[in-house]
């Protein structure tokens, strides 16, 4: 069986280990050229990225076969009422697909949440509010989707648990082996 190395990955960082030029790396925070990423944040999202050394484990991570819940602490502009809840409970159709059923509650801002750099825009007259959801699937920028089809644009995104992983006792721009 292959290593785990669970990663914080902070605002701003393109989730590979080759530059780019434009964007800090995997391969500034991680010294391990052997481990590679099980799955994707966009640059623009934070949180958990589990990476691995076993080809095997990383396909079985990523499968949708497997359907390893991902949950994120989503900030989104507005605050959602039952209704939109619900659409994100009950499938959500999307532009090129319909989103299967997520697990959706309110929640408070996360406790000991690290500030983000550049800070989430604020206005005066929009509220906020924060989410907690849960998906088996994971297109591209689907969360951002699902919350701005709901008529709440997402803030800030930030992938808290991946299957048993989570964040707890990570900070930003730190790894550890499980």
């Amino acid at each position: 069986m292959g290593r785990i190395l669970l990663f914080n990955k902070p605002f701003g960082v393109i989730c590979q280990f080759s530059r780019d030029g434009m964007h800090p790396t995997l391969a500034d925070y991680i010294p391990l050229p052997e481990f590679y990423p099980a799955g994707r944040l966009d640059t623009d999202s934070e949180g958990l990225l589990v990476l691995t050394d076993d080809g095997m484990l990383q396909h079985r991570i990523t499968d949708p076969k497997h359907k390893l819940p991902k949950t994120y602490w989503v900030q989104v502009e507005g605050a959602p009422d039952d209704d939109a809840l619900e659409k994100l409970r009950t499938g959500i159709h999307l532009s090129d697909f319909v989103a299967q059923p997520a697990d959706a509650r309110l929640m408070d801002e996360p406790l000991k949440l690290w500030s983000r750099n550049p800070p989430v825009r604020v206005r005066k007259l929009i509220p906020t509010s924060w989410l907690e959801l849960t998906i088996r699937e994971g297109k591209n920028r689907q969360v951002r989707r699902m919350t701005a089809a709901a008529g709440f644009p997402t803030l800030r995104l930030i992938r808290y648990r991946i299957g048993e992983w989570t964040l707890d006792n990570l900070e930003p721009g730190m790894y550890r082996m499980e």
